[in-house]
């Protein structure tokens, strides 16, 4: 019996080493031997993966699809370059900053936790009463979350710059910064989901009155998951602020929404395999893509431009994975050993 457990364990946490393994590879190869281009691809492509698992930890274990990560994404980005940025910068950069924001500067990663906290916080404040909703109801009541928190950045113009472009931020998001923090949250992802708290999330999404009927309060382990997804899709929209290092508020709207939600449905939110799978699937698709389109408006081949052939093909493709496939390429399984 002890055995079957350390062999039920080993299978449970092997997951994590089939998934991680070839991405630390990946990272290594092109790392050594990619150019700055496939370099950038790479680092955008982890940062895209922890916003993905953030989604995963919430979505893909309570069966509530939310349109907000990528609000909490970009009050993480707006949250760490405040308080990353020097004074100098600031003083460019924003000319009507509060006094006492000007002078705080603290260290890169500080910043970036900070940023995750503060998306946290925000989930904390608004969260409870939005996990009281299931079904379309709440599928609107996120996709309204996004909308506030996109005209609140758009119009708090004393720490966002308002709708115009923010700069002076430094570029401290490396390759190796997003792998790292890609791959410590596919860990969390799957430490999260084998939790008590996981499992509970995981019944109430197959059958909420059954959940609750056995003691289980809904509203919490949502909540709970609400709030730890928020912290990783900020984390993560500070490291890509700290990557692209100028912003504005149209960066955390509905297109990167799209993208985001396409790689969870394509790979399959209910499992972290698929959300690895679809991130890096999508990933693909995307820049591939976007090098044809290139490649045919440079060649002049017709006599206009051709332009959102990525946002097409990316669409076709979620269409023909909800009919083939309409719980993803992995659906619920995990990889394992």
């Amino acid at each position: 019996m002890q055995r079957m457990s350390y062999l039920e364990s080993f299978g449970k946490w092997s997951t994590g080493l089939l998934l991680a393994g070839p991405l630390i590879v990946l990272a290594l190869v092109v790392h050594l031997f990619g150019g700055e281009v496939l370099q950038r691809i790479l680092t955008v492509l982890f940062i895209n993966l922890s916003m993905v698992l953030g989604l995963q930890i919430f979505m893909g274990n309570s069966g509530v699809v939310s349109f907000a990560p990528i609000g909490f994404m970009g009050i993480g980005a707006y949250a760490s370059a405040l308080f990353s940025m020097s004074p100098q910068a600031k003083a460019m950069a924003l000319r009507n900053l509060y006094s006492w924001l000007v002078p705080i500067q603290v260290p890169f990663v500080v910043a970036v936790i900070i940023g995750g906290l503060m998306a946290a916080l925000v989930a904390a404040l608004v969260g409870y009463p939005l996990m009281r909703l299931s079904g379309a109801a709440a599928v609107i009541a996120t996709f309204a979350l996004l909308i506030i928190v996109h005209t609140v950045l758009i119009n708090w113009s004393e720490v966002t710059n308002g709708p115009r472009t923010l700069f002076g931020l430094e570029a401290y998001t490396t390759l190796w910064v997003s792998a790292a923090t890609g791959i410590l949250f596919l860990l969390l992802a799957l430490w999260f989901k084998e939790t008590p708290l996981g499992l509970q999330l995981r019944a109430s999404r197959e059958d909420e009155a059954a959940a609750a009927s056995v003691g289980i309060n809904i509203v919490w382990v949502r909540w709970v998951a609400f709030v730890l997804a928020a912290f990783v899709t900020g984390v993560a929209g500070a490291l890509w602020a700290h990557f692209i290092t100028s912003f504005s508020p149209l960066a955390f709207y509905l297109p990167q929404t799209f993208l985001i939600i396409s790689m969870a449905i394509i790979g399959g939110s209910a499992s972290v395999s698929g959300a690895v799978v679809g991130a890096v699937a999508v990933t693909a698709i995307f820049e591939g893509v976007r090098g044809v389109e290139n490649a045919i408006n440079i060649s002049a081949v017709f006599p206009f431009t051709v332009s959102g052939l990525t946002e097409v093909c990316l669409s076709i493709a979620m269409i023909l994975i909800l009919i083939m496939r309409p719980s993803g390429i992995l659906g619920s399984r995990e990889l394992r050993l």
